[in-house]
């Protein structure tokens, strides 16, 4: 009966998993709100380093110094720290999505009032060391939880409201970061873990997790909880239990390789294009960049304008992933940014070539940093997360989602680090010759090996493979 009710779920043209009428998704988005000030205190963390660094050198220079190689550090310090943060953070779901988002929050916060209360670098550096450990882990434990508690049907668009939450963070960072020191913003940035914690206190545990550990009943109150008093569960809970059934935990490892060979491979590739397309230098050095590409324009005001254009694009992701798919937003956004990183490169050569540039081109390099900010924002960027989440099984999911988070950030760290060498080498304009490389070829991946999982159910996309 229950592998009957198992085929019956995954056939049909449109994948339903409920009875009759529309699920209900209060439940789901409440939860999902509550989850993503897990990701607006990492995007507060990530836009952090740019005022902070500024109001240390020059409005608060008084308190202690910091060099230009030390304020590296402190900006790189958290990527180092979300590496080891992301195998951790894999373990740690294991005993429960919910609970660890819960359990990183209280850290997370603490980090952050010490580095209000700050004497030295040093001690900067190791909260910024620790809090990239716990940040990893919170929007790890965030996204495998989002996936896991939401309906096909818009498992998408909630999945990139934690993306949407993380821009969202940086921009209030800068925003922030232009009327408050160094001090007053990390406190400001303490609150958001700090309420992730308390508003979570009430949020149910995954249903799939609790299925997994043998807890049904819990399970079925909390499917309540999240598809409300009008939707049949018995189905989907059959389908939860039917999985675990016939996909039991198996800790061989040759067997654990076999079953999680092909999506790591898939998400560690999509991390690979996604770090390694010229973004790093679109967020980490965007007014320097702008600063050598500009005639008259101000580039801190043109890096406002990508932080507000990146919050716009990934709200419009939310709205299309569901309906558009996955995939031809995958080859849109890498298109778009093959084209716009070409065309920078373009400019910046022609910049250099010719050093008394017209002051009115200043729209060129802007328009080239707008459409693939809109691009990757669009699509690479929260759809590479969404296809983490959605691509490993449910008994592997943790361990997957941590092998592909911890690639994620290690590409991330070598990025940051080498775009200032990669400058050096090729010039600014081969710099970005080569990121426009990097997303042709990331194109092609997207085309030939990653699969579409628009509304189907986590344990069709498993059986699928």
């Amino acid at each position: 009966m229950t592998r009957d009710l198992y085929t019956h779920t995954v056939a049909g043209p449109r994948r339903q998993l409920f009875v009759t009428g529309k699920p209900e998704y209060m439940g789901q988005v409440l939860a999902s709100l509550a989850v993503s000030l897990g990701p607006l205190a990492a995007g507060l963390g990530k836009g952090y380093s740019s005022p902070a660094i500024a109001s240390l050198q020059q409005r608060d220079a008084d308190a202690f110094s910091v060099n230009g190689q030390q304020a590296s550090w402190l900006a790189s310090l958290s990527l180092l720290g979300a590496l080891f943060g992301a195998p951790l953070g894999g373990l740690a779901v294991r005993w429960g999505r919910r609970r660890t988002l819960v359990l990183a929050g209280a850290p997370l916060s603490a980090c952050w009032i010490m580095t209000v209360f700050a004497v030295s670098v040093e001690v900067m550096w190791f909260a910024a060391f620790f809090s990239g450990v716990l940040v990893a882990i919170v929007q790890l434990s965030a996204q495998v939880y989002v996936s896991e508690i939401a309906a096909p049907s818009i498992r998408g668009g909630l999945s990139a409201l934690l993306k949407v939450a993380g821009h969202a963070g940086v921009l209030v960072a800068f925003t922030a970061g232009a009327v408050l020191d160094w001090r007053q913003l990390a406190g400001l940035i303490s609150l958001a873990p700090a309420a992730m914690c308390i508003v979570l206190w009430k949020v149910p545990e995954s249903p799939g997790w609790l299925v997994l550990r043998g807890r049904d009943e819990e399970a079925e109150k909390a499917l309540r909880w999240f598809r409300g008093n009008t939707v049949d569960l018995q189905l989907e809970l059959a389908v939860l239990q039917a999985h675990v059934i016939t996909r039991p935990v198996n800790l061989n490892p040759k067997l654990m390789f076999q079953t999680l060979r092909t999506p790591a491979l898939i998400a560690c590739a999509l991390m690979f294009f996604q770090r390694f397309s010229g973004a790093n230098a679109f967020n980490f050095y965007v007014v320097s960049v702008f600063k050598e590409t500009f005639g008259g324009t101000n580039p801190h005001s043109a890096a406002v304008a990508v932080a507000i254009v990146q919050l716009l694009s990934a709200l419009l992701s939310g709205l299309l992933v569901d309906s558009a798919g996955r995939l031809p937003l995958l080859v849109a956004s890498s298109v778009l940014m093959t084209l716009a990183l070409a065309c920078f490169g373009s400019f910046a050569y022609y910049k250099e070539a010719n050093p008394k540039t017209v002051p009115n081109l200043d729209w060129i390099p802007l328009l080239c940093a707008l459409v693939f900010t809109v691009a990757f924002s669009l699509g690479i960027s929260p759809i590479s997360w969404l296809l983490v989440s959605e691509l490993f099984s449910l008994e592997h999911r943790g361990l997957g989602t941590a092998l592909a988070t911890s690639f994620s950030y290690l590409c991330a760290f070598v990025g940051v680090k080498t775009f200032v060498d990669f400058q050096q080498l090729l010039g600014l304009h081969g710099a970005f010759w080569l990121y426009a490389f990097i997303s042709i070829c990331g194109l092609c991946f997207i085309v030939c090996c990653v699969p579409e999982t628009k509304g189907r159910d986590l344990t069709e996309i498993d059986t699928a493979r």
